[in-house]
């Protein structure tokens, strides 16, 4: 995004608007920081001009009670003034976090809503940016951004208005340099911003191509591309160093200008004063000295939030453009519709595919014009090639992603008009790829649902067969498998997966190559659960295993989205068509004939 591109974002006042409709929750918060922030302005110049009226009143005339009484008074304004920014600073961080709270878990509830489509083509590095770096952003509007600018612009009002007030010659003499000023601060504000753009976009990278690498640690090492990887990582990462040291340079440029253009101010404030002190009378003379001493504490008090405003604008800047991302993402229409009110107790487990039609990008389809229906308590095996749409059927089913077209009844009733609770529920799935959460056994089968007692978990790891297996594990059911379940085997993984769904004794069972990465011995221990568990209620099974394609009351052939045939296995061998082949090219001979139990890849 380009520097004018972020500029257009601050006067944006739809967008500006929307992100302070985040606060409206808290709009006596806000209404507290502006009267505040008004409070500190009228503050700020009061304290110069009684040293003025001091050095001028009473330190010439020698009346120190006086003398006493004001310096009591400065401290009393000082505290005072220490209190209000005090309040005013931790009032509009209390606003900004809180505002972040609410939006940060907004955002991720949407984000978990969205269709599986949009994690294909969105790395979950950036969804995390937008989650955390950039709502943190959207809070610094709030507590560096646009409610302390305006705070700093009141407060460089009440000093100029008092400075005039005072003495508009001295005034004018002494602002002279401030052209210069604010050339410096426009030249600063716009580099920082381009900078800080580039940091942003750099710290997205980052956040994707470590979250990702890590992730896949296992296949970087297997494959021995650290140092590969590690070179990849070296030019995100100069990126990002390079970017900062740019913000850097300009803030080591601007600070040093700006204290060059008050040392020429009060140089010009301190000759003007001299130099018309000697033509003035004795009295008037006097007098000149309260004010060159007030005025050199209005330059050094007007000069403070202008060394800071810029830098606040660029807050502002990359808050709003930080704003619009993370609006996007709430804004994403992909999401999985929840308008369906029919939420059954139990079903009798009748599926129905009527015409339908898929594609995850618009017109390439996976699935063409699939037309096929499983009875209740029906065991229905997928077979075909790689990308045929085994799985893309399951996901469909469990409303993962949306059809193009036709349509997909449950007992008669579309998908739709099921409550996706209601909906996944009767649906039990064991996925090829077994995800573990970093936590407990117990944790990762029941998901942390507080309806499942730890003696329910018992009895289906029991019938599964692996309760003894668990109980030999350190902490037995409290062991903590840790993230992605690392400290446990594949198959180990995979058997946890399997009583997970067990527990909730689903409608229909959805086992995607539920046995792939299972030993011959634990997939013995399951089998005898498998056939308890598919008996009286409806399965569809994406297997390569002989053994279990065989057990299938129909085997649904796919090529290419569309279904080739339909039948048992062993009306399909006889038909000497599209799965006789496929059992010939994948189990051989001995697959063919019916005399072993070949697997396939």
């Amino acid at each position: 995004m380009s520097s004018t591109s972020a500029n257009k974002k601050i006067f944006d006042v739809a967008l500006l608007r929307r992100v302070f409709g985040l606060a409206i929750p808290y709009k006596k918060k806000v209404i507290w920081s502006l009267v505040l922030a008004i409070l500190l302005a009228l503050l700020t110049p009061i304290r110069p001009w009684l040293i003025q009226l001091t050095v001028n009143n009473y330190i010439r005339n020698g009346l120190l009670d006086w003398v006493i009484r004001i310096t009591l008074i400065q401290f009393g304004l000082l505290l005072v003034e220490t209190v209000f920014r005090f309040l005013f600073t931790f009032t509009t961080s209390w606003l900004g976090q809180s505002v972040v709270k609410n939006l940060r878990v907004r955002v991720f509830n949407k984000i978990v809503g969205l269709n599986l489509s949009q994690f294909d083509t969105t790395p979950i590095g950036t969804l995390t940016t937008r989650t955390i770096n950039d709502i943190e952003s959207v809070n610094e509007v709030f507590s560096d951004g646009l409610i302390p600018i305006i705070a700093d612009f009141l407060s460089i009002i009440s000093i100029l208005f008092v400075m005039f007030w005072v003495d508009w010659k001295l005034a004018l003499i002494s602002l002279a340099p401030f052209p210069l000023l604010i050339l410096a601060t426009y030249i600063f504000k716009e580099s920082v911003n381009r900078s800080f753009i580039r940091v942003r976009n750099a710290v997205a990278a980052l956040n994707a191509f470590v979250q990702e690498h890590l992730t896949g640690i296992q296949v970087v090492q297997t494959f021995a591309a650290e140092e590969r990887e590690a070179d990849k990582f070296k030019k995100i990462n100069r990126e990002h160093r390079n970017a900062n040291i740019n913000a850097i340079f300009a803030y080591s440029v601007f600070f040093p200008v700006v204290e060059i253009i008050l040392a020429v101010s009060t140089g010009l404030l301190v000759w003007w004063a001299a130099s018309n002190a000697l033509e003035l009378p004795p009295e008037q003379a006097a007098e000149m000295a309260g004010k060159m001493i007030s005025f050199v504490l209005f330059l050094n008090l007007l000069f403070r939030p202008l060394r800071v405003i810029a830098d606040k604008f660029n807050v502002l800047q990359m808050g709003m453009v930080a704003s619009e991302r993370v609006f996007k993402v709430i804004d994403n229409q992909d999401y999985i519709k929840t308008e369906g009110r029919f939420a059954p107790e139990k079903i009798q487990g009748k599926i129905e595919f009527e015409q339908v039609w898929f594609a995850y990008k618009e017109e390439q389809y996976v699935l063409r014009n699939l037309n096929f229906t499983v009875q209740p308590g029906e065991t229905v095996a997928l077979v075909g090639h790689t990308g045929s749409g085994k799985t893309s059927i399951i996901s469909l089913l469990n409303r993962l992603y949306h059809i193009n077209k036709g349509q997909i009844r449950i007992d008669g009733v579309p998908v739709e008009e099921y409550t996706l609770g209601a909906l996944r529920r009767q649906i039990g799935v064991v996925l090829q790829d077994v995800f573990l959460f970093s936590g407990s056994v117990l944790d990762n089968i029941t998901l942390r649902n507080p309806a499942i007692s730890r003696e329910q978990v018992v009895h289906a790891a029991r019938l599964i067969g692996v309760h003894d297996f668990i109980e030999t594990l350190p902490g037995g059911y409290d062991y903590n498998v840790m993230e992605r379940g690392a400290t446990l085997s594949l198959g180990q993984r995979q058997i946890l997966s399997f009583i997970r769904a067990l527990l909730y004794d689903p409608g229909i069972l959805i086992l995607d190559e539920a046995t792939s990465s299972v030993d011959t011995e634990s997939e013995q221990l399951i089998q005898q659960a498998i056939d308890t568990l598919i008996s009286g209620r409806t399965a569809i099974v994406i297997a390569h295993r002989l053994s279990t394609i065989r057990k299938a009351d129909k085997i649904i052939v796919l090529d290419k989205g569309e279904v080739k045939e339909i039948g048992t296995h062993e009306e399909l061998l006889e038909k000497k068509g599209y799965y006789s082949g496929l059992v010939e090219s994948q189990f051989g001979e001995k697959g063919k004939g019916e005399r072993g139990n070949g697997e396939g890849g």
